[in-house]
């Protein structure tokens, strides 16, 4: 297994670490509910050192991002970072990932760990232009320290003014406790928090230089279990669950990061039949009204016809309740729909919410 440069320090931690496709990673330190709870009220520091980073820069880096993904970057001002699927001819999903736009001739792509190289082997083969394309992942250690007290612990450690970082922008030269950090407000809890990039050599030192500045202010280290309870109460999706190769963005619910009316993209001409013809499958919410914990793949099931499956589900340790989100046929994703998961053999009783399950608390 790979080992992110903090891998020690988690071990260290008594982190219980874990195959995470192919990196080694801490599920939990303390407990999931106990981490996941702290990130809510207090905050939480993530080692997200798997994700793979990608430069795209030169003459024709705007038109290139533009044709690969869904959404629209054209226009988009310095330091503004853009949410986008990037998909396939028929519409599925390569990946998503965020946009970190320098200028129109330097952009940094985040993309999911296990899709690092084949988005890098993507994003070169559909490279239409002049531009250089550079997997830089081995060189950045990742930390994202989310949650209310976010803001107030790491503004301990730098001179800039936090505040400062819009939502969904970011600051490409910030010292923090004397590193050169690239930080953004960005996330993927739900919670107000930042995400900071580092060369790799630093990344120990900025670690416990974090954790000891908040430690009176409740900051914990939190592990890979807790950042899944959190983004799924937020109903943020994950690839491989509610966005893969099968399923589209428009299914998913992402039809806000995907303009239909921008020029010519990848998957653009799948994406307007599916739009005109009508969605087939969507995401929908749900709740168990029976006792039981849904998990990803459990069939669901409305007067014993299959009508889809569950992509994510969990007890919600914020609101107390068992919870799932699922691509079901259309139709029967309308509020209050009762619907029946199949779990250990048994159909057991749930019935359609609305997405998200927790309010965000972005700083915007």
């Amino acid at each position: 297994m790979k080992k992110t440069p903090i891998y020690e320090k988690h071990c260290e931690l008594g982190g219980k670490i874990i195959d995470f496709g192919g990196w080694a990673l801490p599920v939990q330190y303390k407990g999931i509910i106990e981490e996941h709870n702290q990130v809510r009220k207090a905050a939480g520091l993530f080692d997200v050192s798997h994700m793979g980073e990608i430069i795209v820069k030169g003459q024709d880096a705007e038109t290139i991002i533009q044709r690969l993904v869904t959404n629209n970057i054209i226009g988009a001002g310095e330091y503004r970072i853009i949410y986008s699927p990037m998909c396939y001819p028929d519409g599925g999903v390569v990946d998503d990932l965020l946009i970190y736009k320098y200028s129109e001739k330097y952009y940094l792509l985040i993309v999911n760990a296990g899709n690092t190289e084949k988005d890098y082997n993507w994003i070169r083969e559909n490279a239409k232009g002049r531009a250089e394309i550079i997997n830089v992942s081995d060189s950045y250690a990742q930390l994202a320290l989310q949650g209310p007290g976010a803001e107030a612990i790491l503004q301990k450690l730098t001179d800039t003014p936090l505040s400062d970082i819009g939502f969904f922008r970011f600051m490409p030269d910030v010292s923090i406790s004397g590193v050169k950090a690239i930080v953004s407000r960005t996330g993927y809890t739900g919670e107000d928090g930042f995400e900071i990039y580092i060369n790799s050599e630093s990344a120990v030192y900025l670690w416990e230089s974090i954790l000891e500045a908040g430690r009176e202010d409740g900051l914990v280290p939190v592990g890979l279990g807790a950042r899944d309870t959190l983004r799924f109460e937020a109903a943020l999706p994950l690839y491989g669950h509610e966005i893969s190769q099968d399923t589209s963005p428009l299914e998913a619910g992402l039809s806000r990061f995907v303009k239909l009316d921008k020029d010519d993209f990848i998957g653009k001409e799948a994406l307007v039949r599916q739009q005109e013809q009508g969605l087939k499958r969507v995401l929908t919410g749900f709740e168990m009204v029976d006792r039981g914990i849904p998990r990803s793949g459990y069939e669901v099931q409305v007067y014993g016809r299959k009508v889809g499956s569950v992509t994510s589900g969990s007890f919600s340790p914020t609101l107390g309740k068992n919870l799932g989100m699922a691509l079901v046929e259309s139709g029967i994703d309308s509020e209050d729909a009762e619907i029946d998961i199949i779990i250990r053999n048994r159909a057991l009783r749930a019935k359609t919410v609305k997405l998200p399950f927790y309010k965000k608390k972005y700083k915007k």
